[in-house]
């Protein structure tokens, strides 16, 4: 018996554990071998081979989907450690862009997705043997999605804290007020601004802008007649309205094209409230390693080439 128990032990590999994390992680094996970009049966066998070694059945059906046994869970902490073992082991090897596969998942709201991932994923693609690239919303970050590498990289202009969170600024933005200049003109004063009524983004978390977030914190109430899950529902309501839109610069070329925009008028001693800071986040497990380096390096080269056109 001691002899197929250390068998068993030596059959778990780095690949399986990454399994049973996508599937704790997403909750269905489907998600997970979309996720991993294997079959269902891939995935189902690889669980099976990982419930004989850990002698626990690790997952349960509930409803329409899968929840993780007591035990699972406490396995979670130990499979990502050792994830985290092997990286750091294999963490000498130099990093060869032509001859990498690369499948990444980057947690980011539609912003920062639109604005800056078609073309880092154009640039990187170019680069390196193949690329998957998974995104997923970033709604209001926390430590947790980078702890239990549920991305490996989050672009958020409010990054998560914590000892093991490594961040470093992206880019400086400012919010503008948008509007449509066929059906009114610009707000030229605080008061003007302040008596429209306002088109903004909340998110499905219900989380707030920052932006809206400061104004009212800083005594600036407006009638916010529609809200929208992302940047890119506003102007569809704002096309032939007499409402306003507070929203990034850089989406003029993009999704507010069209739209004339100005500054907005509130008193200077508050323009603070206007600016926007993006970070690109990371776990500190991924500092020295070759490969996540060479991204966070592509990812600000395509950054530089989006603000400077």
């Amino acid at each position: 018996m001691n002899y197929m128990k250390e068998i068993d032990h030596l059959a778990l590999d780095g690949h399986a554990l990454a399994l049973f994390l996508a599937v704790l992680e997403e909750g269905s094996v489907t998600a997970a071998a979309t996720r991993l970009g294997l079959t269902q049966s891939a995935v189902s066998h690889g669980l099976n081979k990982l419930r004989r070694i850990a002698g626990d059945p690790l997952f349960a059906k509930s409803g329409r989907g899968i929840v993780a046994t007591a035990h699972a869970q406490a396995l979670a902490a130990k499979a990502r450690a050792l994830i985290d073992e092997m990286r750091s082991f294999a963490g000498g090897v130099s990093f060869a862009p032509a001859q990498a596969q690369l499948s990444l998942t980057i947690a980011a709201n539609d912003f920062q997705r639109d604005l800056l991932l078609p073309r880092f994923f154009g640039h990187v693609a170019e680069q390196v043997k193949s690329l998957n690239l998974r995104v997923i919303p970033s709604q209001s970050p926390s430590p947790a999605m980078l702890r239990e590498n549920r991305c490996d990289l989050l672009i958020t202009p409010l990054p998560p804290s914590g000892v093991d969170i490594v961040q470093k600024r992206l880019l400086s933005d400012h919010y503008v007020c948008y509007f449509d200049p066929r059906a009114r003109a610009a707000p030229t004063s605080r008061a003007a601004y302040l008596a429209a009524r306002h088109i903004t983004v909340v998110y499905t978390d219900n989380e707030r802008l920052d932006f809206d977030r400061r104004l009212a914190a800083n005594g600036f109430h407006r009638d916010i007649a529609i809200s929208v899950p992302s940047f890119s529902g506003v102007p569809s309501f704002l096309r032939g309205s007499q409402m306003l839109a507070s929203m990034p610069s850089l989406l003029a070329s993009d999704v507010m094209r069209g739209f004339a925009q100005t500054p907005i008028p509130l008193a200077s001693r508050t323009r603070t409230l206007a600016e926007l800071p993006m970070f690109m986040v990371w776990h500190q497990r991924y500092q020295k390693d070759p490969a996540h380096r060479w991204i966070r390096s592509q990812l600000e080269m395509a950054v530089a080439a989006v603000t400077d056109a």
